[in-house]
């Protein structure tokens, strides 16, 4: 069964190198799998370079949808990545 949940990104230069990085680390520590969609385009969450394709700007809402027997602890590690602003502190 899939669970989403929707996101805003909050730090000021949206989903670049070191966001897409931390997101990807994350989601690697889970067996289920991640998705991230925006603007029509859906990527596995888990490879840094698809996440790039995203091209997501400050403010830009994502949907996560994860899938798997610990897709919800996987959610949450995410949704609470991108609500601190992936540690940025600009």
């Amino acid at each position: 069964m899939q669970k989403r949940a929707l996101v805003r990104l909050v730090n000021a230069r949206g989903l670049h190198a070191r966001p897409c990085h931390a997101i990807a680390s994350t989601a690697l520590r889970f067996a289920s799998s991640l998705r991230i969609a925006h603007q029509g385009q859906s990527v596995d969450a888990k490879s840094i370079l698809d996440l790039l394709t995203l091209c997501a700007a400050p403010g830009a809402e994502l949907e996560l949808i994860a899938e798997g027997d610990d897709a919800d602890e996987m959610l949450r590690s995410v949704v609470e990545l991108v609500a601190q602003r992936f540690g940025e502190s600009d």
